[in-house]
């Protein structure tokens, strides 16, 4: 069976913030065209930078790339505005939500269609949308403030799908849900992956549930990958189930401490 090919690549990237504080020491990764991948790891392990890298969104928090390059279908795009990377498919969804209050949730979905011009397209994406997420269209009305965190997620994700995205960033899609509603997420983010053929790359915490649904997932600790594989390889590896999937009662502080872990650059030029 053939690989597909990698709509995503990420190769040896560095990221410092104000000049002085590197977050990301030579992250490589790659996103191949139709998956699913995770990136997982605790908090401050440098998962949400590494989407904004990609997504171009690190300047307004005064942070750069200064090392790698990064590629979109073999193209560079380090340089692209946000803006642009919408228009070229890559759209992130941000961590927490962030819907804007005061709008009604169908208002806030249109907003993801602003680089499109066709009515006909955005009103068909717009019932789309709808046929995925059918609690937001009971709400479509309803102020965004006063809807759940979980339709605010769904909200997010569908705004997201309203700039009719082939790659879309995920941060963190299970921060502050009830489980349910997790795993509700998380089965529409498979339904667009397989009908739409919508590519995910998603920064998760929730090392299980995330590896349920992904191809292949990257382990980060302070900054860097220490581990990847295919999820199914990752979900069944014992020093991840130790370390993240709270399955071992061990000692050890640091993932990097085993003895079985190997740093692969294999994208290193």
């Amino acid at each position: 069976m053939t690989t597909p090919a990698p709509v995503l690549t990420v190769n040896g990237i560095e990221v410092i913030y104000n000049h002085v504080i590197l977050v990301l020491k030579g992250v490589s990764l790659q996103l191949a065209e139709g998956d699913i991948a995770a990136i997982l790891g605790g908090n401050g392990a440098g998962k949400t930078t590494t989407l904004r890298a990609v997504s171009n969104l690190l300047k307004g928090e005064r942070g750069e790339v200064t090392k790698g390059s990064i590629e979109l279908r073999g193209e560079r795009i380090d340089n692209l505005t946000p803006a642009e990377l919408v228009k070229r498919g890559v759209v992130q969804v941000m961590e927490g939500r962030h819907c804007f209050a005061h709008l009604t949730i169908e208002e806030n979905l249109l907003t993801g269609a602003y680089t499109r011009k066709d009515k006909g397209e955005i009103a068909a994406n717009l019932e789309k949308v709808y046929t995925y997420f059918p609690r937001l269209k009971t709400r479509r009305n309803s102020q965004a403030a006063y809807t759940s965190g979980g339709e605010q997620q769904m909200c997010a994700i569908g705004r997201a799908l309203m700039a009719n995205p082939s790659v879309v960033l995920l941060d963190e899609p299970s921060m502050g849900l009830a489980p349910q509603i997790v795993e509700e997420v998380f089965e529409i983010v498979k339904d667009l992956n397989q009908k739409e053929r919508v590519s995910f790359l998603i920064a998760e915490q929730n090392t299980n549930m995330a590896l349920r649904y992904a191809n292949y997932g990257y382990i980060m600790e302070s900054g860097r990958i220490v581990m990847d594989g295919k999820a199914e390889d990752l979900r069944n590896n014992e020093d991840v189930k130790e370390f993240y999937l709270g399955m071992g009662g061990g000692e050890r502080k640091s993932f990097r401490d085993v003895k079985s872990y190997k740093r692969r650059k294999r994208w290193l030029a």
